[in-house]
């Protein structure tokens, strides 16, 4: 790793953490990791488990830190972490799993943090991180889990942000005009939850391009083509356009679910909606959310709008049924959501600041009843 990966990371710590930045090396296998602890006050970490072949340490921390805010919005007794591992999610399935092994060994003593599944992993993923350190949510039904890609839990909280924040556009779920960026685990799942309210999938992107189509795309029939290892591109019907024309469709409401800041200061003037749901973990500037607020874009933040994916990996770590668990993402999400959005009406707050307090109001109230005001 480079040094100034963790000076950057130490150059954003404040009072709140990280508590712990751990760096994992072994050039024999390959492997090379991080895991950010951000802030414990509220119990152990729960964050996801990434791999890409291009993120950083800095990255890491924000997405813990990101962490720290959503389970504390969320009232969920867990801090935030995150980690990293480099490497391409695509290589194969041996190899994968050897360098998911090998990390969550390598961590086995951080009793601080608990695995979920993330960008590039999966719940197979999670079962060898149990199996290693018995330490992981996210876990196959095998195994007593709830999986939560496959029954899409983020996808249902984002369905139930958008039923409480559309209003405050002037705009009804049914016949509302959405784009998703990003049609994978989260993608698909808002996308089919939102279309059973009557709203219009109008494109959607993957890392092979973006489908367009003004009437409508059958949301169903393109989650079939995803599972079957296709693209979007790959559709029978609609216009065929390259990866960041998702950005240029208008709609009502716009669902960035992918990477981090896929909308910044230099693109945010292209974004044509009313709406956005943030599904991906920090997925614009600080700066473009600020432009976005000054054009009248209604943006709901991530720590708020996609919390459903955490909220049903700590009922499944408290053994909560899958029932239970959607009641809990359902609940939580929309009082959230109010709470933040009329914040934003009554005093003109930005939406991160307003989420952002509401958030880190409940961790310092944890953090003064812990000993030393321990992060």
């Amino acid at each position: 790793m480079r040094e100034v990966d963790l000076a950057e990371v130490f150059g954003l710590a404040d009072d709140l953490g990280p508590a712990k930045v751990i760096q994992v090396h072994e050039p024999s296998l390959g492997l090379k990791a991080v895991l950010v602890v951000d802030n414990v006050a509220r119990g152990p970490a729960i964050g996801g488990l990434r791999m890409a072949p291009d993120a950083s340490v800095a990255e890491c921390f924000r997405l813990a830190r990101a962490m720290s805010m959503k389970n504390s919005a969320a009232g969920l007794a867990h801090g935030g972490g995150k980690s990293v591992l480099w490497g391409d999610p695509h290589m194969p399935r041996e190899r994968k799993e050897a360098l998911v092994r090998a990390f969550a060994h390598a961590v086995r003593n951080e009793t601080d943090y608990i695995f979920g599944p993330d960008m590039g992993m999966d719940e197979t993923a999670m079962a060898w991180v149990q199996d290693e350190i018995g330490r992981a949510v996210g876990l196959p039904a095998a195994l007593g889990g709830i999986p939560l890609d496959q029954i899409g839990a983020t996808g249902w909280g984002l369905r139930h942000a958008a039923e409480i924040a559309a209003p405050y556009r002037g705009v009804s779920l049914k016949g509302a005009r959405v784009v998703i960026q990003g049609f994978g685990a989260v993608g698909k799942h808002a996308a089919r939850f939102l279309a059973q309210q009557g709203a219009v999938l109008v494109a959607a992107s993957d890392s092979k391009g973006t489908l367009v189509a003004a009437g409508g795309i059958d949301v169903e029939a393109l989650i079939n083509l995803k599972h079957e290892g296709g693209s979007v591109v790959d559709f029978a019907s609609g216009d065929k356009r390259a990866v960041d024309a998702v950005i240029d469709v208008d709609c009502d409401i716009w669902i960035p679910a992918a990477r981090p800041d896929v909308i910044r200061e230099d693109n945010a003037a292209r974004l044509r909606t009313k709406l956005m749901l943030q599904g991906a973990n920090i997925p614009c500037t600080p700066g473009a959310e600020k432009l976005l607020h000054e054009r009248g874009v209604l943006v709901v933040p991530d720590f708020i709008a996609n919390a459903g994916g955490v909220i049903c990996a700590a009922l499944e770590y408290r053994g909560a049924t899958q029932a239970a668990a959607f009641e809990a993402i359902a609940e939580k999400i929309r009082v959230n959501t109010a709470a933040v959005l009329s914040q934003v009406r009554d005093k003109g707050a930005l939406p991160r600041q307003a989420a952002v307090e509401l958030a880190e109001r409940r961790i310092r109230e944890a953090m003064s009843t812990r000993r030393f005001g321990i992060m």
